[in-house]
């Protein structure tokens, strides 16, 4: 004869709802340190460090990813003795 496994009054919905809360919570501490570098990189290299926050808009962030590979950066320019605005 089986036993049945609820029968201890154990709610499985509960323990899922909590690993889901648990793994949220890491996704929501790694997205805020990725949105930290990216704001650390865009401004090392001339930028307004406010562009990090178009990472996270969906096509936008491969967008910004692609003209920020591709850009001269305001600081290259400033090593080669050129004028940035």
């Amino acid at each position: 004869m089986q036993s049945d496994p609820y029968a201890s009054g154990a709610d499985p919905t509960a323990a899922i709802a909590g690993m889901l809360g648990v793994f949220g919570l890491i996704g929501l501490v790694i997205m805020v340190f990725m949105i930290f570098l990216y704001w650390k990189i865009f401004s090392k290299a001339g930028y307004s460090g406010a562009l990090s926050l178009l990472m996270l808009v969906p096509i936008a962030n491969l967008i910004v990813f692609i003209w920020f590979a591709f850009a001269d950066w305001p600081v290259a320019r400033r090593a080669r003795g050129e004028v940035v605005n």
